[in-house]
This record gives C-alpha cells, sequence and structure tokens, in this order.
C-alpha cells in the first residue's frame, strides 16, 4: 500500500466535539479581496496567504495566465470534497492512499458578462457539473462510498452550488 494520506486525527475530534458542543463555533464569516491588476488578471486575497491569481483564457479575452472564476469554483468543489473525504476516513479510522476529484460544469457564456446574449429568463452560471471521485484506501468499497456520500451530503461548497446563497453587493464609489 501507498503511502496513506493523513491528517491530525485528535484534532478533528476536537474540532467535532467542540461544534457539537457549541454550534455556533461553526458559524464564520470568511472574507476575501479581489483586485484588479491589469485587462481580466484579478489578484484575490485570503487572510494572510499569497494572492491567487484569477484570469481569462484567450477565447475570453485573458491572456491564459490563471483559471477563470467559474474554473476556480469548480476547483473549490473539488477541494472541498476532498477535504471531507479525508476527515470523514479519518474518523473512521480508515487510510485513504488516494483522492482524486474531477469536475466539469456546463456553463453558457454567451451573455458576455451582461453585454452579450442577454435574453429575459437566460440561465447564467453552471447548469450542470459532474464530479467523479477515485479512492483508494484500506477499507471495502461499502465504507469508501459511505466516506464518499457523506462528504458529498456534507460539503459547504456542494451545497452553496445546490443551494445557491444570497449575494448582496454595495457599490463604493471612490
Amino acid at each position: 500500500m501507498t503511502d496513506a494520506l493523513v491528517i491530525d486525527a485528535a484534532g478533528l475530534d476536537r474540532l467535532s466535539c467542540s461544534a457539537k458542543e457549541n454550534p455556533t463555533t461553526g458559524k464564520k464569516t470568511l472574507k476575501a479581496k479581489t483586485v484588479c491588476e491589469a485587462g481580466f488578471r484579478n489578484m484575490t486575497y485570503v487572510r494572510d496567504l499569497a494572492p491567487m491569481l484569477v484570469g481569462e483564457p484567450p477565447a475570453l479575452l485573458g491572456d491564459d495566465s490563471a483559471p477563470n472564476p467559474s474554473e476556480t469554483a469548480l476547483a473549490a468543489l473539488g477541494s472541498c470534497i476532498s477535504v471531507g473525504m479525508l476527515a470523514n476516513a479519518t474518523h473512521r479510522g480508515v487510510r485513504l492512499t488516494k483522492i482524486e476529484v474531477e469536475m466539469e460544469g456546463d456553463i453558457d457564456i454567451s451573455a458576455v458578462w451582461g453585454v452579450g446574449d442577454t435574453p429575459e429568463g437566460k440561465v447564467l452560471g453552471f447548469t450542470a457539473v459532474r464530479c467523479k471521485v477515485s479512492l483508494a484506501g484500506d477499507t471495502d468499497d461499502e465504507t469508501l462510498q459511505q466516506i464518499h456520500d457523506n462528504a458529498i451530503a456534507w460539503s459547504p461548497v456542494v451545497n452553496t452550488f445546490r443551494r445557491p446563497a444570497s449575494v448582496d453587493s454595495t457599490l463604493v464609489i471612490d
């Protein structure tokens, strides 16, 4: 068996016990700041981490230097599913040796950010997203399926895609 993917099981237990004892401790406000660098190149800042570049491919007038916002949303989805599977496996005492999540999403970009094809009723954003998950570990197929299903059911990003959050925006004129 290859090296297992591991996280701190005792830390996971403390975190989950804390959330069970006081459910309000799990309610957080996450923050990010995006600054347009030039053209469709945007730097997004999260916590004190190095900024993340988000751009567009040449077909969408970008310089192809980074994933576009929709691809970044798919990356967030795959990462959230992966984190959930590792946490669920660790909680069950299962050692995983492989987690791969492939995502693809169907999207109509003809609205061109509101300056293109914009008839009333046009569906914007992803209309379908498909994930293919590959898992391997020291357990049976049924347990791997349970780990998968629980991670999907409790993924914050999966649930944001399924039950979108409200989005409010305030313009600040400098």
